[in-house]
């Protein structure tokens, strides 16, 4: 295995346990009870996976880097939220609203990129706009507004 490829593997295993941390969080936040250790695990998790997917080689700028870049933001403000979420329901707000993005974003990409490295879903849509990828992405965003319209509804609720 080239470095390269070492490098490209180990982005893609932190960007699965976001994935996986985010949907334990929100499981969490939607039985109104929300573990430390899973924040921190998606919040490091996010972090590196930006941090790492800002040292592939540059090639200019592309839709992957002005989504990393949005996502940093959104980062800076969701740990800063998750720090101070005890504080108001503004901030527990933000957090959830954040995470969600963060969560939303690379569920995105991870069906983006799925179907153009999985050779079976590769064939199904070889250029990336055909009806497969664009329900895919319909039904994310439609989970994602019922997901955060029902953490919203709980952010009162929530115990850490």
């Amino acid at each position: 295995m080239t470095g390269l490829a070492a490098f490209t593997l180990f982005h893609v295993l932190l960007t699965l346990v976001q994935i996986v941390a985010g949907i334990a969080l929100f499981s969490q936040v939607l039985n109104r009870r929300i573990s430390k250790s899973t924040v921190t695990i998606f919040l490091v998790a996010t972090a590196g996976n930006l941090i790492t997917g800002f040292l592939f080689p540059f090639h200019g700028v592309t839709p992957a880097i002005v989504i990393g870049i949005l996502n940093m933001v959104i980062l800076i403000a969701t740990a800063a939220a998750w720090l101070r979420h005890s504080a108001s329901r503004l901030w527990s707000a933000v957090f959830i609203f954040g995470a969600l993005l963060l969560l939303y974003f690379d569920c995105l990409v991870l069906i983006v990129q799925s179907f153009q490295k999985v050779p079976a879903l590769n064939a199904l849509a070889p250029t990336g706009g055909e009806p497969a990828v664009v329900v895919s992405q319909v039904v994310l965003l439609a989970v994602a507004l019922f997901l955060g319209y029902q953490c919203f509804r709980r952010v009162r609720e929530v115990a850490v």
